[in-house]
């Protein structure tokens, strides 16, 4: 372990330049002779357009062009496309503009172009659109009812896929059998993203190359490149630059390839001048993907053990009114295959049913579908162990998975490669001191208050394939430059990097440069997403790191005049070990560049690069532990302590995980108590759309945040890492739900959904009678 090495709580290197002011994000940049876009979004949930009178804002001040769907697809670009691979499923094209029908609040009507913001808000305002307003689909429980308007012709009752993983046949048999069966249906509540920067584009068209340059805040510059280049301008790759700066929070929702995305650089082409656009708040509201939306029954089987036998689930998402580039994807592959848990089922079957609704489109938010799995398996449990008379945690640890059953390969195909679901629970309640709680609980009830205790047990899987990419490229002076194909939207990237390399390499931190979101600079990359980039991205690094190291023992061999395989290389020198003869790394590199210091068959230079393809996901996983008290006189939610144990593998750096976990904690409670998206159930109009009508949380809404984790190394990666970027936002929700019912259990209440807002809970007492409380 070097100074700056893996396991060090080294502190962020980027945060000198980000806490001085000098951070550089899309809004910072501007090009020569810039013009700026305003759009004008659809007021109606589904309208036809009959028309569209533009001329006024055309002869508007500082206006240098208004264009509209028609003028799109007269010029013929391509649609912004699902790229998900879900058999069977009806994939509507998804214009970046439309020209004829509208279908959900914000979708795109005009484009202005303007020398100034203002010049081109003001132009929108003069825009005269003739819309025949059709009935609109809202709610994702009755969207595929019969009778319901439609999203779209070709999906017939709404439905966009059906999809389904386990064995049926095998849970109705256990079923059969069962001495217990308990149901539980949920609703995993709809979250708007809110990054704390805004999305934003910036293109740019150069004639003479007939080249485009996008500026954005993405997750993934390569990722958006390909779209753009395959799927809408058609067009190579190499004639297309996306470039990311630094990135204020992405969460998922900046992975993706968006309109405004294609109509800047389209913009920027015919009007021969470079396009910004920098949305405000209400506009990010209606054109973000947003987050979550399922509606989940669960049907349990248990033996008079109390064994699990086997589980039903069926689940309906809400895609809204496009299919974003992943949105079939979340609810399927990534969440319905965690299902099982950290819990020996033997039997599980899943049915999945992606809807169109005339909504802002959904896609992946933090986790993915893995905290909608890990939510209603955790709330199912809890609930189950309250029917049937037993404790929590009883309940769950006859059914953990044990550590000596790994490998363990569940239902759903997916192989645990490692955990001890065990140790961590038990560590969790015994730090939570749970023998103590009920006194606790009588002194809250002593002074008119209710007070709850919730767990939750999670496993996610991330890190998962495809592969990514790094490459270490030293130059003459023996310093250091990591090009890598993810890109960091604040998760510390540049330090976990250079730790890596400084582990690998033994240099120190000021020597290690990293470099990320220029798709014209480095050669490849699938961005940052799943929480892939320590596991997949630091597998690429230490590859090109041990292809450097390679090179530099040939080279050293050379300098030291000794035989290539008597060199060692630790601690960032080669040595002949067994003498005081050594060569130091930065040396090596300097002399790479020297050609009559190199063997005969040795090039010039010294820079790797590497691939990484994982043969599985990583499984992170841990245990939540959250204490409420409630004020029945306002229904006021106070979370009086949480913690949480985690196992992700090797840990990097405990600063930099400690607070992704804690982040995706308060996202995770924000979703549960406090942020809800409500949409009109007859007009479509999203009424919870500014920060006025939309509650985040803040930091009065958590205490100080008690973190310990335990590790368990992967077996599936070489740096023995679990991703870590999503876990808190997963485990969050069911604990903090779980303490609240628990709370409220006297009253007779089993169950409350998200958002467990004060007037939710509020309501709930008032409607708890005396008979479901006895």
């Amino acid at each position: 372990m070097t100074q700056f090495g893996i396991g060090q709580p080294v502190r962020r290197v980027e945060d000198r330049r980000f806490i001085t002011g000098r951070g550089r994000y899309l809004d910072d940049i501007s090009r020569p002779h810039q013009a700026h876009a305003v759009f004008l979004r659809s007021p109606h949930a589904h309208a036809a357009i009959r028309a569209i009178d533009a001329s006024g804002a055309r002869e508007a001040p500082g206006v240098v062009a208004v264009l509209t769907g028609a003028d799109l697809a007269a010029d013929g670009l391509g649609t912004v496309p699902c790229v998900s691979g879900i058999a069977g499923a009806v994939l509507p094209p998804r214009p970046a503009m439309v020209a004829d029908r509208v279908r959900h609040v914000g979708d795109t009507v005009a484009m202005v172009i303007a020398d100034s913001v203002a010049a081109a808000r003001d132009a929108v305002e003069l825009i005269a659109v003739d819309y025949r307003p059709l009935p609109a689909v809202i709610d994702t429980a009755h969207a595929t009812d019969a009778g319901q308007p439609q999203v779209w012709d070709e999906a017939e009752n709404n439905l966009s896929f059906a999809w389904e993983v386990g064995d049926g046949a095998a849970v109705a048999k256990a079923a059969a059998v069962a001495k217990h069966k308990v149901t539980l249906t949920l609703v995993n509540n709809r979250v708007v993203v809110t990054s704390m920067e805004p999305r934003g584009a910036l293109g740019e068209y150069d004639p003479g190359e007939d080249a485009y340059t996008l500026w954005s805040s993405t997750q993934g510059s390569h990722f958006v490149r390909n779209l753009l280049a395959e799927h809408v301008l058609h067009l190579p790759e190499n004639r297309i630059r996306v470039v990311t700066p630094d990135v204020g929070g992405g969460f998922g929702m900046k992975l993706f390839l968006y309109p405004e995305h294609v109509l800047v650089l389209w913009a920027a082409k015919r009007v021969g001048r470079a396009v910004k656009w920098v949305p405000d708040r209400a506009d990010s509201f209606m054109t973000d993907t947003q987050g979550r939306d399922n509606i989940t029954r669960l049907d349990l089987s248990l033996d008079e053990d109390l064994k699990f036998l086997g589980l039903s689930v069926t689940l309906t998402a809400n895609m809204g009114a496009y299919l974003s580039n992943f949105a079939p994807e979340i609810p399927t592959f990534s969440g319905a295959v965690m299902h099982s848990g950290v819990y020996a089922i033997p039997a599980i079957h899943v049915a999945v049913k992606g809807v169109f609704t005339n909504t802002v489109p959904v896609d992946a938010y933090r986790g993915a579908g893995r905290p909608e799995a890990a939510y209603a398996l955790e709330r199912l449990i809890e609930f189950a162990a309250r029917k049937l008379g037993v404790e929590p945690a009883e309940l769950r640890r006859r059914n953990l998975v044990p550590a000596a059953a790994m490998p363990y390969a569940t239902p759903l195909g997916l192989t645990y490669d490692s955990g001890d679901f065990a140790r961590n629970l038990d560590q969790a309640l015994k730090s939570a001191d749970i023998a103590r709680f009920p006194a606790r609980r009588a002194a809250a009830k002593a002074r008119g208050h209710y007070r709850g205790l919730g767990q939750a047990v999670y496993i996610e899987q991330s890190g998962f394939p495809p592969d990514e990419f790094a490459e270490a490229r030293f130059d003459p002076s023996g310093t250091l430059t990591l090009l890598m194909g993810s890109q960091s939207s604040g998760q510390g990237h540049q330090t976990a990097y250079a730790q890596l390399a400084s582990e690998k390499l033994g240099l120190p931190l000021d020597q290690i440069r990293v470099l990320q979101g220029d798709s014209a600079a480095i050669a490849f990359g699938r961005g940052t997403g799943g929480s892939r980039s320590i596991p997949v991205g630091g597998g690429a690094l230490m590859h090109a790191a041990d292809k450097l190291i390679a090179k530099g023992k040939k080279i050293a061999a050379h300098l030291l005049e000794a035989a290539e395989a008597d060199i060692s290389f630790a601690d960032g020198k080669f040595i002949i070990p067994g003498t005081d003869r050594k060569v130091a790394l930065d040396a090596v590199a300097r002399a790479a560049f020297n050609p009559a210091q190199l063997p005969p068959d040795v090039e010039p230079g010294f820079a790797e690069s590497g691939h990484f393809t994982p043969p599985a996901p990583t499984f992170p996983n841990g245990v939540h532990v959250c204490e409420v008290e409630i004020d029945p006189e306002t229904g006021i939610v106070r979370i009086e302590r949480y913690l949480v144990v985690d196992d992700f593998g090797v840990v990097i750096n405990p600063l930099l995980l400690a607070g992704q976990v804690n982040g995706g904690i308060a996202q995770g409670v924000g979703q549960a108590m406090l942020e809800r998206t409500v949409f009109d159930p007859d007009s479509g109009q999203l009424l919870s759309g500014t920060l006025q009508d939309y509650a985040l949380p803040r930091a009065d809404d958590l205490p100080a945040l008690e973190f310990a984790y335990n590790v368990v190394p992967c077996r599936t990666n070489p740096l023995g890492v679990k991703g870590a970027g999503e876990a808190g936002a997963i485990g969050s929700p069911p604990a903090l739900i779980n303490a609240i019912v628990d709370a409220l259990s006297e009253l007779g209440i089993g169950h409350i959904d998200m958002p467990a807002t004060p007037e939710v809970v509020w309501r709930a007492m008032r409607s708890a009678t005396p008979r479901q409380a006895a």
